[in-house]
């Protein structure tokens, strides 16, 4: 070896995440190394070619911590203006989600409030929930708008989410969510608002550079499958991958449609059927789980789960971070309830936040500790992965590490 690596990470136990035949990709005593952001070496310490203080310029003891990839949160919102704290309160008084939209609440309060703040304001809000997930070991977060309904606030809201990633330690996938709602605007004039989409708002977004990706909220107090259609095949001409929220609420055949696109991901997917689940399977597509928006709404129809095992359908988990229904700032807290609610196992969950998140979002270069991916890290102070998942309201993380820079919460 000529070039000595940046770093050399010793004294960890690494879950690798990589699939194999042992469980969580675990390598006991590993050592990782780190060169150019990147992983140069993932395995056994004694595997290493030559004593760690002659390989790197910086051995790190990594104090008999666990290393996992950095933890990914592949479904959020976290870009919002105000608070939807009385839509708690009346739902916990009987009133249904689909009630509360079509009184005005819902989604379309939440682009009142988000129209009405600058991008300093919006800025101030999201860094106390971005900074609460990066605390808890992740180290990507997607964004989505789609709280704006307009060319000029969704820019805002695509420009605010790109904006965090200055701030923080963290890469910012930007997700348009135009067909989110039917803006006030349009009441009525649904497929007009689509027309309108399509022709004016995501072309000029995606020509900014401000669009990574497309999702749209496909259901009865959403959009038509004919009218998510059009969006896709807009995202399509634009060579923008799309997602969708999909069969939440019930099941319009959204999955099948995102599948036929070969999409990303399909989203909530309660109400998902076999049909679905096999065009998913078909296609690639991981299904993201959101225990945190079931346990909010009080959801009883599970996933399938065991359909998506059946079929082999990669499952990603995620916060779904929004003010309505799922005000998650807490990634480890949803590995808990993907286990409790849906019957995950811990190992089923870590990949759901690793392996499995990062191809949600189309990434081949994180989600696993292996060579050549991005160096981002998460140590913990726990014996086994297991434990990520089972504990509840106890944050383990002791450090994480993005693009190679190591950064330790108690110092």
């Amino acid at each position: 070896m000529t070039t000595l690596w940046d770093s050399l990470l010793i004294n960890v136990t690494a879950a690798t995440m990589v699939p194999g035949t042992v469980a969580y990709g675990l390598c006991p005593d590993a050592a990782v190394g780190i060169h150019a952001g990147a992983l140069v070496y993932a395995g056994p310490r004694d595997g290493l070619p030559a004593p760690p203080e002659t390989l790197a310029r910086t051995v790190i003891d990594g104090r008999g911590l666990l290393a996992t990839p950095g933890l990914i949160d592949c479904h959020t919102h976290l870009v919002y203006g105000g608070n939807r704290a009385a839509e708690f309160e009346m739902r916990l008084t009987g009133v249904p989600y689909e009630e509360i939209a079509r009184r005005g609440g819902g989604i379309l309060s939440t682009v009142r409030a988000t129209r009405d703040a600058d991008d300093d304001a919006l800025t101030a809000s999201a860094l106390p929930r971005l900074d609460a997930l990066l605390a808890d070991g992740v180290t990507t977060v997607e964004i989505k708008s789609g709280y704006g309904l307009t060319t000029d606030s969704e820019r805002k809201m695509l420009r605010v989410a790109r904006r965090l990633a200055t701030e923080r330690p963290v890469d910012i996938r930007t997700t348009f969510l135009g067909a989110h709602a039917l803006p006030p605007e349009y009441a009525g004039q649904a497929d007009a608002y689509i027309d309108h989409l399509c022709t004016d708002m995501l072309p000029a977004l995606a020509a900014e550079g401000l669009v990574d990706a497309v999702d749209a909220f496909c259901e009865g107090i959403g959009f038509s499958v004919a009218q998510t259609e059009r969006v896709f095949e807009t995202a399509r001409a634009l060579g923008l991958p799309v997602k969708l929220h999909a069969e939440q609420l019930s099941n319009l055949g959204g999955a099948a449609l995102v599948a036929r696109f070969n999409g990303l991901s399909a989203d909530h997917i309660e109400h998902l059927d076999e049909a679905g689940v096999q065009a998913m399977a078909a296609a690639g597509t991981v299904a993201v789980l959101l225990p945190g928006a079931f346990y909010c709404l009080r959801e009883t129809k599970l996933p399938p789960m065991d359909l998506l095992r059946q079929y082999g359908v990669p499952m990603a988990v995620s916060t779904d971070c929004n003010p309505g229904t799922a005000p998650v700032t807490s990634l480890t807290l949803m590995l808990s309830m993907a286990c409790t609610l849906f019957r995950l196992t811990p190992e089923e969950a870590l990949a759901g936040v690793t392996r499995h998140a990062a191809r949600a979002l189309g990434l081949t270069d994180r989600g696993q500790i292996a060579p050549g991916l991005r160096a981002d890290l998460a140590l913990w102070r726990v014996d086994h992965p297991a434990e990520l998942a089972y504990s509840i309201g106890l944050n383990p993380c002791a450090a994480t590490m993005t693009g190679g820079t190591l950064r330790w919460r108690d110092r």
